[in-house]
């Protein structure tokens, strides 16, 4: 997903191409392709990100842009468009590398249908991190990392879909921007 507003940040330019030793989105990319798990890899855009858009376009992706309504309507309109199990991950994860991914993908129960992969509070304090998107699982308090598997087959629209929850608790999905204090996090200037 690469068609946020990024309004939560304040920023003049897109979120996506903030610098971690280069655009933020293009950790993301590289991280699906090396993973080998994919048959294609698809940047979702939207008219809030055009130069999002246009990077992602030199790397080999296919482009669905979106209205850039919200993520919800923009997921959902994507979704329709498939036919497969999808993995979706935010364009903000800095850290996310093909080793997480892949052990992601493999304890993946094929009999959901949406699998959210989430983080506990305590390992989300213990980073010094914070998030708004809360669910409980298990009796824990834990958070979104932005990464789901989705049966795309079985999604009509978004309403009336169970989701299933895995935690993981790993800093390479955790670690996603969604404030300044985030960004600054990095370490870098």
């Amino acid at each position: 997903m690469a068609g946020g507003k990024g309004t939560r940040m304040k920023l003049e330019d897109e979120k996506l191409l903030l610098k971690y030793k280069k655009p933020i989105i293009l950790h993301v990319i590289e991280a699906l392709k090396e993973s080998g798990c994919f048959s294609k890899i698809i940047a979702v855009t939207s008219p809030n990100s055009p130069k999002t858009k246009q990077l992602v376009e030199q790397f080999d992706v296919e482009i669905i842009d979106t209205p850039g309504t919200d993520y919800v309507n923009d997921l959902n309109l994507v979704l329709r468009s498939l036919n497969d199990y999808v993995l979706v991950s935010s364009g903000d994860l800095p850290f996310l590398d093909s080793e997480v991914i892949k052990n992601i993908v493999e304890m993946h129960k094929l009999e959901n249908v949406w699998t959210s992969i989430v983080v506990t509070k305590g390992f989300l304090d213990s980073l010094h991190l914070t998030s708004d998107f809360k669910a409980s699982h298990e009796g824990q308090d834990c958070f979104l990392t932005g990464i789901s598997i989705i049966n795309a087959n079985k999604i009509k629209n978004l309403k009336h879909v169970k989701e299933t929850f895995q935690i993981l608790d790993d800093k390479r999905i955790a670690f996603n921007l969604n404030t300044k204090q985030d960004y600054e996090l990095l370490g870098v200037s």
